[in-house]
């Protein structure tokens, strides 16, 4: 039986979501392809997908879901008799949706042992009933990449100097220990997570090492839901490869309660650590249930200049609790850390996302604010209770194109969001600027929306 495992969008990495289970599927017999339609185009796969008799779409986020969503409507004109299934973080969360447009079957959790008892049903014709969500451990099996583009039509990551390196991208757990309100993990995971084993991320990072990757991106939600696991493995990486480097995504708190690693980080070629800050307001911090204050951060910002780690902190900058006194503060907090380089120009531009099964849509005060949901954009729409947010959301989102196409610096964009955000306050209002610089160098990585 052929089988098609199919990505439309995974942050610009080669997915592990695909590389995974194909391994598992073809150790149980399975003819198993791989379609990434976010670098190739849907017509080069169109044979393909006519002939598989299991079509599976990987949906590790909001936008490859919508994305799959259009491109399902049209595999069912290609191929009706397909057997199609919608796995990873987001096929549970959107199943209802996703059975209407023609999914059979939504595997979510721990999704490689689904597939391959999927796959067996199907070819002994005999129905089998699969829990949506799994938290079963597993043992992995190294990731079968060779079906997949080559790494070079993939993200690289530019460390200074005019230097690109190709990356490559693994995972060494999945799920999270913790539960913020807005995290699309907490639904499914509720506060658990897996790990992947040693020799399993070794082994992944081995084959892509040798087909030409320099860096490695750990894709882990949080990377130190146990550091007994992720250290020993990073030391391991540098002792066999000390030439190359890896980022790894790490909260705040954790940051924190396990300072006493971050110097090991440095030591075993860690460029840059991502943290999902969210936000520099504590009633904000306190609704998303991050586990964080604002103080909290300006700490982690001190720990990482004080070891020399690069932070890379990300933002939810528009939410219902936003004002623009708020928004100015924060982009003067991020002026005054010295953090400008460190914010890629989305950031200033991210909208707080309800989808299906928020935590969020569990306090009143969020349900007031809400419109039934929306099947299109697969969330729960809301406006600001002040409209003039919304409009300086639409003005910072319409900045961030321009920046893309006209590729300025972080700086001359950070400036152009200041002024559409100050002209919001009476003169008296603006929080004070210190224009801290820093001559440290940020690396950075191609795809548009790190």
């Amino acid at each position: 039986m052929q089988v098609a495992l199919v990505s439309t969008y995974d942050l610009g990495h080669q997915p592990f979501g695909l590389a995974s289970p194909a391994k598992w599927l073809k150790r149980a017999g399975a003819e198993v392809h791989c379609v990434d339609l976010a670098v190739r185009p849907f017509a080069k796969a169109t044979a393909l997908l006519a002939q598989a008799q299991l079509i599976a779409f990987y949906l590790p986020m909001h936008t490859a879901t919508r994305l799959a969503v259009k491109a399902i409507q049209r595999i069912k004109r290609l191929n009706p008799t397909a057997h199609l299934c919608a796995y990873g973080l987001y096929a549970p969360l959107n199943a209802d949706y996703l059975q209407e447009v023609g999914v059979q079957t939504i595997l979510g959790g721990e999704f490689e042992q689904g597939l391959v008892d999927l796959y067996q049903s199907l070819l002994a014709q005999q129905p089998v009933a699969l829990p949506p969500v799994s938290l079963a451990r597993q043992q992995f099996q190294v990731p079968d990449r060779s079906s997949l583009p080559p790494l070079a039509e993939y993200a690289q990551v530019h460390v200074g100097q005019g230097e690109a390196r190709l990356v490559g991208y693994t995972e060494a757990s999945r799920g999270c220990k913790h539960t913020c309100r807005h995290c699309p993990i907490v639904p499914v995971y509720n506060g658990r997570f897996r790990i992947i084993q040693q020799e399993i991320v070794l082994a992944d990072i081995q084959q892509q090492i040798a087909a030409g990757a320099r860096h490695i991106t750990f894709g882990d939600p949080d990377f130190f839901n146990g550091p007994g696991h992720a250290i020993p493995l990073v030391e391991a990486l540098h002792q066999e490869y000390p030439e190359v480097t890896y980022d790894v995504t790490i909260k705040i708190e954790h940051l924190l309660k396990h300072k006493r690693f971050l110097p090991v980080l440095g030591d075993t070629g860690c460029l840059f650590v991502t943290s999902a800050v969210e936000a520099v307001d504590d009633n904000i911090l306190a609704v998303l249930n991050k586990g964080h204050t604002r103080a909290d951060f300006i700490k982690a910002v001190a720990l990482f200049r004080e070891i020399g780690l690069v932070l890379n902190p990300t933002f939810v900058t528009f939410t219902p609790w936003t004002t623009a006194r708020g928004y100015a503060e924060l982009l003067a907090t991020l002026d005054n850390l010295g953090l400008i380089e460190h914010v890629a120009p989305i950031q200033y531009a991210i909208r707080l996302l309800l989808p299906a099964g928020s935590k969020l849509l569990e306090l009143a005060e969020v349900r007031e604010l809400v419109r039934p949901f929306d099947e299109t954009a697969l969330v729960n729409p809301w406006s600001h209770p002040d409209p003039r947010l919304d409009e300086l959301y639409e003005e910072v989102f319409r900045l961030v194109k321009a920046n893309q196409k006209s590729g300025e610096s972080r700086r001359i964009h950070f400036e152009r969001v200041w002024q559409a955000a100050v002209d919001l306050l009476p003169l008296g209002d603006v929080p004070v600027r210190s224009g801290v610089l820093t001559d440290v160098v940020v690396p950075t990585l191609s795809e548009s929306w790190y």
